[in-house]
């Protein structure tokens, strides 16, 4: 799918545990570029210390991009799926329904409320929040795709969240939908969020959990493995821990996410089928639905089994 070569050793650095610093770990599993197809090999290790997963060696900064391209899911511009486009449309419509759905059982969202989405992707979901309740809406990406329709509302900001000339207590909610997995500094960026939210603003953050169902059924061949993008694989207790070593405080944990659980069952069959080559989603379109009605009776319950996500509502705490 790619001309992309594999990295070379020089690309990569090795990196201690983003949790509790610690440089003694040992191996966890190996990972590929399952979606795409990108050439390379990506190991994650557990600290041995506190039992963090990450990536190590990860790719240098300046050379991660590349995996970022057009065929990467969150980015894709291709909205003509023939017969199937208005099944599509309504799906990535759900997801962003289901998202606002659970961030309006944490915060009152209103005309004056403010909201930073980090890893804003193509902006859909701030664009859903702010048509559904006129909130001011912030976006940041270190991909450019401000140029999209739905960043029309959106103040939209390119680069590193922590680079950002966001002033403390600037909003009422952050969110990051699958993006803390992807983070090369989560500390940082969970405390960075801290000082940005207003005193008792919320924090949502949802990540692929490592202790789950789909993990333990497609272990190297998981899609939460993402290699190389997803840099650390949380553990509800991972998760929870690197949340209260930033200084906030749990407001709620739920098993489950707005993303579908189901896409995970569905990609880690294909992966394990495909061994790396690559997942060509104009092709698996149609078994993607027919095997998700086929497999309804199970997601019905998908709250109840922990199939793949996790969602933590962070709150800032009150000063004393």
């Amino acid at each position: 799918m790619t001309n992309l070569p594999a990295p070379s050793l020089d690309q990569f650095e090795t990196v201690a545990c983003y949790s509790c610093g610690s440089t003694r770990a040992r191996a966890l599993v190996v990972g590929e570029d399952d979606l795409t197809g990108k050439p390379g090999r990506f190991t994650f290790v557990a600290c041995e210390d506190c039992g963090l997963a990450y990536q190590n060696p990860r790719l240098k900064l300046p050379f991660i991009g590349a995996y970022y391209d057009d065929e990467y899911i969150a980015h894709r511009k291709k909205t003509d799926w023939g017969p199937l486009t208005p099944l599509y449309e309504w799906a990535m419509g759900k997801h962003d329904r289901d998202k606002l759905a659970l961030v309006e059982r944490y915060v009152a969202l209103r005309p004056d409320t403010r909201v930073l989405d980090v890893g804003c992707g193509a902006g859909t979901f701030l664009e859903h929040l702010h048509n559904a309740s006129g909130a001011t809406v912030s976006g940041v990406d270190f991909k450019d795709l401000g140029h999209l329709p739905a960043f029309a509302h959106v103040d939209f900001h390119l680069g590193l969240f922590y680079d950002q000339p966001f002033a403390p207590g600037s909003f009422d909610l952050i969110t990051m939908w699958h993006f803390l997995e992807h983070d090369y500094d989560p500390g940082r960026t969970l405390r960075h969020a801290r000082e940005l939210l207003v005193a008792d603003g919320r924090l949502i953050i949802e990540v692929p959990r490592l202790d789950s169902v789909s993990y333990r059924l497609f272990k190297e061949r998981w899609p939460g493995l993402q290699a190389p993008q997803h840099t650390v694989l949380y553990s509800r207790q991972s998760l929870l821990d690197m949340v209260a070593k930033a200084g906030l405080e749990v407001v709620d944990y739920l098993p489950y996410g707005a993303f579908p659980a189901y896409f995970y069952l569905f990609a880690g069959t294909a992966f394990k089928w495909l061994k790396g080559r690559g997942l060509n989603l104009s092709r698996a379109i149609y078994p993607y639905f027919l095997g998700q009605l086929l497999l309804l009776p199970v997601l019905l319950f998908e709250r109840r089994l922990n199939l793949a996500m996790q969602t933590v509502v962070c709150r800032r705490p009150e000063r004393a």
